[in-house]
């Protein structure tokens, strides 16, 4: 009977009732998406990043990264290649020679990272060929060619076949300078990243800083991502006098971003809970006023205050179960259709999003956990918010309320 009762007082106003249950949906739809869309650009950013800039792991000599010194390079660098190789949780690996200075054109310069790559084994690594907007890819014939970013490119006022100069310290810790020839443009979603990073030949650049066959460090991507901490383990058994990193090492600020999501995801939730709560209280509070002589008249004939309370609290309830529903399956909608065809915001922030390394076109997704978690958050804030506007009504005097016109 009392579900009964509670069920049509929240229709006695009915367009009172559908604004909060409007509010609600959409303040759940709402919220939902944007924890949708900060999990899908993360994600973006983390899969951008291994795939273009840090990979899943990367090898060094342990005091290569100290001063990037060009003399601490890897020993038996071939051997751990291959074995690398061999291995069957490795998908691909490229051997890099790199090195740090200046790189200057007619008009500018600026400082650089030059890395010295075998084109065919970093294609497979960094899809790097895929990734030329301009001009062509190194070819293993021609001599002293590089490939760098358009953001370098602009920088420097350069375009393809143009000559650079690069300036470095060699092995022996002697200035060397070379001359390359542009041979094509690049362009990933981090501009940051392509200002600074240029790619030639290994043996171009092996030839300048005094180097035989040794490099300074392997990037490996594997087939299965979740078995990156037991293959880095392996290989740091394996060869203890190598400095064996993975991304979360590479890109720390990564992984605190990630690890720190679910609990910003929380508290932004929250907020909006708490937001929509008042405005539910708000409302139902108004209803009670509204009915102080109706209430008066139920607790005259007979209606206890458990009831009474139990009435108004079911009425806020309702009204946040059919809210409810409406805003989690709008925002499951939005998210699987987004999720699959890209929120795309190229035309609005594609140079703000670059330049901090996200790509423009966000895929959103949540986990259906995060559902779950919701409806329970929502379930809480319900009932938080049906207890003052319950308080209200069973506070009344019948005699008093009775007598209100």
């Amino acid at each position: 009977m009392l579900l009964l009762i509670a069920w049509r007082n929240i229709w006695r106003n009915k367009m009172r009732s559908l604004l909060v249950i409007i509010s609600v949906a959409l303040g759940l739809w709402a919220g939902t998406f944007i924890m949708a869309y900060a999990f899908g650009i993360i994600d973006q950013r983390l899969e951008d990043a291994i795939e273009n800039e840090v990979s899943h792991l990367q090898m060094h000599h342990p005091e290569f990264k100290k001063d990037k010194d060009p003399r601490y390079y890897i020993p038996q660098g071939e051997s751990l290649l291959q074995r690398t190789l061999n291995d069957e949780r490795t998908q691909a690996a490229s051997a890099r020679v790199l090195a740090s200075g200046m790189v200057a054109s007619a008009i500018s310069s600026t400082g650089g990272q030059f890395l010295g790559i075998s084109p065919e084994a970093e294609q497979s690594v960094t899809g790097l060929q895929d990734k030329i907007i301009e001009g062509s890819y190194l070819d293993e014939e021609e001599r002293n060619r590089i490939v760098i970013g358009q953001k370098l490119a602009n920088k420097l006022k350069v375009k393809i076949r143009s000559k650079i100069v690069l300036t470095f310290q060699d092995t022996s810790g002697h200035l060397v300078a070379g001359a390359f020839r542009i041979a094509g443009i690049y362009k990933t979603p981090n501009t940051t990243y392509d200002e600074t990073h240029l790619f030639v030949k290994s043996q171009d650049l092996r030839a300048l800083l005094g180097l035989q066959d040794e490099f300074h460090e392997v990037a490996i991507m594997l087939k299965d991502p979740d078995k990156l901490e037991e293959f880095q383990g392996a290989l740091q058994q394996q060869y203890q006098d190598i400095q064996i990193e993975s991304w979360k090492e590479l890109a720390p600020e990564l992984r605190y971003m990630i690890e720190s999501l679910d609990q910003y995801i929380i508290i932004f939730l929250v907020i909006i809970l708490l937001a929509l709560s008042f405005g539910i209280v708000n409302t139902m509070l108004m209803a009670v006023l509204e009915r102080v002589r109706e209430i008066g008249m139920l607790m005259a004939i007979g209606m206890n205050k458990t009831k009474l309370f139990g009435m108004v609290s079911l009425e806020t309830i309702f009204l946040v179960m059919i809210a409810t529903p409406v805003g989690l399956v709008l925002a499951y909608t939005t998210n699987q259709l987004l999720g699959q065809y890209g929120l795309d915001l190229s035309g609005l922030y594609q140079e703000g999003y670059a330049a901090l390394g996200f790509n423009p076109i966000i895929y959103p997704h949540l986990d259906n956990i995060y559902y779950v978690r919701i409806m329970i958050m929502v379930a809480v804030a319900a009932l938080l918010a049906s207890v003052y506007p319950a308080i209200t009504a069973i506070r009344l005097n019948p005699v008093t309320a009775i007598r209100k016109i």
